[in-house]
């Protein structure tokens, strides 16, 4: 994630203003969590500007999006979280816990069979792998039962419970 400096340089390079209120975002994002979702960050950012909207923290992030800076995951968590890690990654969802770890790994050998039959192009391509983070394949919480997934999330799967 570049500083809360250089991601206010880039707005003002997208004749953005650089408000209190992305610059409070942009501090979260350098110092908080990897992969927060929009309520992790909104709660980080009332602590400072208690009157900061949940949309503007949305605003913000749909921003950063826009410019590259960020990337929108749909993990299957029940939030859409922010991962500024732009290199080629993939990703780990915790069964037990919710965290979301990265994988590096590179697809550059996937055959999309049938897909000019369906009349789309591939531009890129996510995987998500389940299973047991470090900390808690080192508690030795998983077991069989524990280990289904649940439908909805918990709370400590809209933040990150390893920070």
């Amino acid at each position: 994630m570049r500083s809360p400096e250089a991601l206010a340089q880039r707005f003002r390079e997208a004749n953005l203003k650089v408000t209190p209120q992305r610059m409070a975002v942009f501090e979260v994002l350098g110092t908080g969590p990897g992969h927060p979702a929009a309520e992790q960050i909104h709660r980080s950012v009332v602590e400072k500007l208690p009157n900061v909207s949940l949309r503007t923290v949305y605003q913000v992030l749909r921003e950063l999006s826009e410019l590259g800076e960020l990337v929108m995951l749909d993990l299957g968590t029940g939030a859409v979280r922010y991962d500024h890690n732009l290199t080629q990654h993939h990703h780990l969802v915790c069964d037990e816990c919710g965290a979301v770890v990265d994988i590096p790994a590179h697809l550059t050998e996937v055959q999309y069979a049938g897909v000019a039959d369906l009349g789309v192009s591939v531009s890129t391509a996510e995987l998500v792998m389940r299973g047991t983070c470090s900390p808690c394949h080192a508690a030795g919480s998983t077991t069989a039962e524990s280990t289904k997934p649940s439908s909805q999330p918990t709370m400590q799967q809209l933040g990150d419970p390893h920070a």
